[in-house]
């Protein structure tokens, strides 16, 4: 049985196995010769009594692109290879052999533009018309860019006119003149006052005075006098620097009972102890009295401090 022109016919062999489309045909479609192939696949699909949308559905392919494909409205449709694959998809749904449906296509169809288009609905020169704002736009932006650095930016300060040097390239009149240098910063910290262990917390207390800059030299016989901080008790012997000196007191057994760097004025005085002994770091700068007079200068190195007491002078002293 043909209908529709002899478009479809009986499907008396039954759809192949894999064919998931035979409920929409359950009549065997054959393409018309007549017209081209958009017109063929329109009658063969109304044959069927099938409408665009039903082709849309299995296809995947919009329904107003199955239309532009019956009627060759190329205009309305993508680029050629995306119309190839409608057609393909189209010729699949109908039962027809897709090769032989897009071979017929190429031949009718002609080749308008082998470049591919821009999607549908996007214009090329959509954005020709807005060019002239955004050029008055970027003009605007970078004027308030500009302004805005002009605001924040700081002024540079005016250099000084550079001073007119004599013909002949002679050096200028004024000399720069280098005043003297600064005196170095002061220390940063100052090292705590060192606490003899074990004695009486009021002996390590130092006498409220202000040291002089340097110790004036004395002759022998000088009367004792606080020029600076006192340190230790007693008065067997009393132990005054002349300059910066590195004391350090050991008693019987050796063990360090005091130690610390006196500066000029400050004073040790030493207990009634046996077995104690001094040692300094530079010759000169310790004077030792006993009984409150100047008995000389101790010398470098470890002095025992005992026959110091008993009115004896320094296994060396150096006398002044």
């Amino acid at each position: 049985m043909s209908v529709a022109g002899n478009d479809v016919s009986v499907n008396q062999g039954g759809p192949p196995p894999d064919d998931h489309l035979a409920q929409l045909r359950p009549l065997r479609v054959v393409l018309s010769e007549a017209g081209h192939v958009g017109e063929a696949l329109r009658n063969a699909r109304e044959g069927l009594g099938l409408a665009a949308d039903d082709i849309s559905q299995v296809t995947h392919v919009r329904s107003s692109y199955i239309e532009a494909i019956e009627a060759f409205d190329f205009e309305s449709l993508p680029a050629r290879p995306f119309v190839v694959g409608f057609v393909r998809s189209y010729a699949r749904a109908l039962g027809l052999d897709p090769d032989l449906v897009v071979a017929r296509f190429r031949r009718e169809a002609p080749e308008v533009d082998a470049k591919l288009r821009a999607p549908i609905g996007l214009s090329p020169n959509g954005l020709a018309r807005f060019r002239p704002l955004l050029l008055v736009a970027g003009a605007l932006a970078s004027v308030v860019t500009v302004w805005n650095l002009s605001r924040h930016l700081p002024a540079r300060p005016a250099r000084p006119a550079a001073a007119a040097r004599p013909a002949g390239g002679a050096p200028l009149a004024a000399a720069i003149e280098v005043g003297p240098p600064l005196p170095p910063p002061p220390e940063a910290t100052t090292p705590p006052a060192y606490v003899t262990p074990g004695l009486d917390p009021a002996a390590n207390a130092t006498t409220a005075a202000s040291p002089p800059p340097a110790a004036p030299e004395s002759n022998l016989g000088e009367t004792y006098a606080i020029k600076g901080a006192v340190f230790g008790t007693g008065s067997a012997v009393v132990l005054q620097a002349r300059k910066a000196v590195g004391l350090v007191v050991r008693g019987g057994g050796g063990a360090i009972i005091f130690a610390r760097v006196l500066e000029p004025g400050e004073t040790w005085r030493s207990a009634d102890r046996d077995g104690l002994s001094a040692d300094i770091d530079s010759g000169d700068a310790m004077e030792y009295f006993v009984g409150g007079i100047s008995k000389g200068v101790l010398p470098k190195g470890r002095t025992a401090l005992a026959g110091l007491g008993a009115g004896q002078e320094a296994a060396t002293p150096n006398s002044r």
